[in-house]
């Protein structure tokens, strides 16, 4: 792995804390960052020991989306080789967060816009604080979205939803964002870590199970959804896997 450039990574237990930490830009995500962090869920992917992954942003601010100065630098010739190779790795960062074969939680503080919405949606849950500001922030920076971002918000939230922040400009709060179905839970900022890692400890408690049945959730939920007889096809052989293992007492009743 490559050294961590703006991230930091603990552990707790099961529990790997990905932390993006560059508060002075309020955690905007450059080329170099986005390359730890594949690189970097490649070592958790690598890692038996490891059952669930938290994402937060470091000073108080989850992501900030795409550093500005990188997006410009992109703009003045987006045909060359590098300004393309290098957005299309910031895309790969979110998309390697969505194939982390753990659960995964975004523990949103502050705010999440634009790329950093992304980054939120990727993951399988979203504890968010009751004051965060939630953004796509593309159009009103004369911007077109980018990394998936009309599939990741949609198949989270409602239609309405999705078009109020991605056509229209709005901003919505993490109460709101619970009120849409696009978080879990919205608490005070101060809870919102504790909470994350709280829910993380249960599928970490036994990383083998936790990894088989995130594959079957998401292949499960889609998009595109399985119909209900094929997912229980799916689910037969896992389930089976484990009651077996149970039985042979690798498990606790």
């Amino acid at each position: 792995m490559s050294p961590l450039t703006d991230l930091t990574l603990e552990r707790h237990g099961g529990v790997a804390v990905l932390t993006l930490d560059a508060p002075d830009r309020r955690n905007a995500l450059t080329i170099a960052m986005a390359r730890a962090m594949i690189d970097t869920c490649e070592e958790l992917d690598a890692d038996p020991t490891v059952g669930a992954v938290v994402v937060r942003g470091a000073g108080g601010y989850f992501c900030a989306g795409g550093e500005r100065a990188t997006l410009a630098r992109a703009g003045e010739d987006p045909a060359a080789p590098d300004a393309f190779t290098g957005m299309g790795t910031i895309y790969r960062a979110f998309h390697r967060v969505g194939e982390l074969q753990v659960p995964t939680i975004a523990a949103i503080h502050g705010g999440a816009v634009g790329a950093g919405m992304n980054l939120a949606f990727a993951t399988d849950l979203r504890i968010v604080a009751r004051d965060a500001k939630l953004a796509s922030g593309f159009i009103p920076i004369g911007l077109h979205p980018g990394g998936g971002h009309g599939v990741l918000l949609g198949r989270t939230g409602a239609r309405e939803t999705t078009a109020a922040l991605a056509l229209f400009g709005e901003r919505i709060t993490g109460e709101q964002a619970v009120a849409a179905g696009l978080a879990y839970e919205a608490l005070d900022a101060d809870a919102v870590d504790a909470r994350a890692l709280e829910l993380a400890a249960v599928p970490a408690r036994d990383p083998e199970l936790a990894r088989r049945t995130t594959l079957s959730l998401r292949t499960e939920l889609g998009p595109p959804a399985l119909p209900w007889g094929a997912a229980l096809e799916m689910e037969r052989s896992a389930q089976m896997w484990s009651m077996r293992r149970k039985a042979l007492g690798a498990q606790d009743a």
